[in-house]
């Protein structure tokens, strides 16, 4: 089952780190275990938003979209 977020993001032609900077804002004002949407490009600004992310302690699932966008279903650290 997947969970439903409490807010999406659409980044797609968002630079990086810019795109960075906006999911953990997004990510600051969620309650701990609250779950955010952020469609990002492929490639690069998908693989370093999620390396981040977890690196961090976020729960991140990438999912691709076609023809070359990413979807990153992110669940807050505690």
């Amino acid at each position: 089952m997947t969970p439903t977020p409490l807010q999406c993001l659409d980044l797609r032609g968002v630079p990086c780190p810019l795109n960075y900077v906006r999911t953990r804002l997004a990510l600051e004002i969620l309650p701990p275990q609250g779950w955010l949407q952020v469609d990002l490009d492929s490639g690069e600004p998908e693989s370093s938003v999620a390396e981040g992310l977890r690196g961090e302690g976020h729960w991140v699932q990438v999912e691709h979209l076609p023809p070359d966008g990413a979807r990153l279903l992110i669940q807050r650290a505690a």
